[in-house]
């Protein structure tokens, strides 16, 4: 590890430990929100002054397109050497880095053991299955106050279990899923670990898995439709319902298929995942056609006494949805099915919302939905406020708003031109969102789903798209009016895939395709 430290890398209070912001699970919460809402440093008056305070550099090894993902971040966990506030950092080749996030020191590294051996004369990964560890870990509780425990998926399928702190086994690796797999993010609900396979990576099935820690009792259920592909991992309401868009597949619910839709599901008495509920699009078979899927992890949120889940895919609609009344009495209708936002052409890559949405509630009582996506605007779409008309992708944000008893997502603002608008974070009135400046241009002609599709180079592919990548550019926007309060312009020099941002304790982490994790704040005046 090389860690580069910049200028004095001190928040505006006296260490990093003075205000706590954890951020346990990607997402921030079970709802995958990506709203941060314990954030007490950064505050769109300030914001303007961040810098880069470090610079560190891991040694996880490429695979494809992927490296390393966002961390996940606790302060005051009881360590040997004190009181720290640490982030871990999951790397593709089943590694797991401890970092002291005061100045970026690794405190410690795991490679995991693996069961798995790629079968002999295997064509290998590609870039939607790279093989390797995939998923942004989730953090629980450990045995006291101060201890923590990391919950993640190696590459054989087993789920580990280690102290936050040093690194260490907590428990012995536990079989969970099917080796091979590409596990999103993790999510901790209820003494139960919950994750997703996509793209049928490895020949295996995609599904909802889940695990119960006391009873080392895993359940899969499989909705019989495509990669469940949202990066921010399967989202969980109060209830404990868990929810995820399905991929291209056919939508035929007599048939118990549920491809192109979103799918609830939730544990019975005998922690077994069942069917708790469905939305299709109208138009879900026509999508499949297209190769349109429902590709992100919807949100959960409750405004207004109201419970709500909103969700997108390629085709750049977004669904306003009641958890109540998952899809109505037919189980396609919405309670707003927006026109598009971008993808004129609906065609199937560079185009679409690729990243994941999140919500925010203002201090007047405003919610808010922020949808970054790929590719130019809809020339259908307008909103009050808008800084241009995107070409390469940027950040849409919409209102809840109830009008003549119908709720409805109403535009607000359209950010400038983004380089491949990714996920969001919202902290304190600051929209966080970034381009990812990675080359989406995918080289497999697009085919109707009963046509002959071409074969792909899959390694080819993606040393291509490397290759075309530029880097990510971090910007800070007014979450009420979208202007542009801060950006990294071109500090970092690498791109990342299908990655993401953290925000806790006045800092922002952005991991990079090269390894590198760069931590923006806010240094004290000296």
């Amino acid at each position: 590890m090389k860690k580069i430290a910049i200028a004095v890398a001190l928040l505006v209070c006296t260490g990093v430990l003075c205000y706590g912001s954890d951020w346990f699970m990607e997402g921030g919460d079970t709802g995958r929100t990506g709203w941060q809402k314990d954030e007490k440093i950064l505050n769109v008056s300030n914001v303007k002054d961040m810098k880069l305070l470090w610079k560190t550099h891991l040694d996880s090894t490429v695979r494809e397109m992927h490296n390393i993902f966002p961390p996940v971040i606790v302060q005051s966990v009881s360590t040997p050497n004190g009181t720290k506030t640490i982030g871990i950092v999951s790397g593709v080749t089943n590694d797991v880095y401890g970092i002291d996030l005061s100045e970026g020191d690794q405190i410690w590294h795991v490679k995991l053991d693996s069961t798995y051996a790629p079968p002999a004369g295997s064509r290998g990964g590609g870039t939607l299955c790279p093989g390797g560890q995939t998923d942004v870990p989730a953090i629980g509780p450990g045995n006291a106050p101060g201890k923590y425990t990391v919950y993640t998926v190696g590459w054989d399928g087993r789920l580990f279990q280690l102290n936050l702190a040093d690194g260490s086994t907590v428990a012995p690796p536990q079989p969970f899923m099917p080796s091979n797999a590409k596990p999103q993010a993790l999510v901790l609900f209820d003494g139960t670990i919950y994750t997703s396979n996509t793209q049928g990576c490895g020949g295996n099935a995609n599904g909802f898995y889940s695990f119960n820690i006391a009873t080392n009792k895993a359940s899969v259920f499989l909705p019989a439709g495509g990669g469940l592909w949202g990066r921010r991992g399967v989202s969980i309401d109060s209830n404990g319902v868990a929810y995820m868009g399905t991929g291209d597949g056919n939508f035929y619910p007599d048939r118990k298929q549920l491809g192109n839709s979103i799918v609830a599901v939730k544990l019975d008495a005998n922690k077994q995942l069942q069917l708790a509920g469905f939305y299709g699009p109208p138009d879900a078979n026509w999508m499949h056609g297209r190769d349109l899927d429902i590709n992100v992890t919807p949100v959960a949120f409750d405004y207004k006494g109201k419970h709500f889940l909103v969700g997108s895919s390629k085709s750049c609609r977004i669904y306003l949805l009641d958890r109540d009344q998952l899809g109505g009495a037919d189980h396609q209708t919405a309670l707003d099915r927006t026109g598009l936002l971008c993808n004129d052409d609906q065609t199937w890559d560079s185009q679409g919302v690729w990243g994941a949405i999140s919500e925010w509630q203002d201090p007047q009582g405003n919610a808010w939905v922020l949808v970054p996506f790929w590719g130019p605007v809809s020339a259908s779409f307008h909103a009050p406020i808008e800084y241009g008309r995107p070409q390469n992708g940027g950040v849409a944000a919409y209102k809840v708003e109830e009008k003549a008893g119908k709720w409805q997502l109403v535009p607000a603002w359209l950010s400038h031109d983004m380089d491949k608008g990714e996920e969001t974070v919202i902290a304190n009135g600051v929209v966080f969102a970034y381009g990812s400046g990675e080359d989406t241009n995918q080289r497999t002609p697009d085919v109707a789903y009963n046509e002959k599709a071409t074969p792909q180079d899959a390694g080819g592919q993606s040393a291509q798209r490397i290759s075309g990548s530029t880097h990510i550019t971090l910007y800070a926007l007014d979450g009420q009016t979208g202007k542009e309060l801060w950006s990294s312009a071109d500090q970092i020099t690498s791109f990342n895939h299908f990655s993401g941002i953290t925000v806790a304790n006045g800092r922002v982490y952005v991991p990079t395709f090269a390894g590198d994790l760069y931590c923006f704040g806010i240094a004290r005046q000296q």
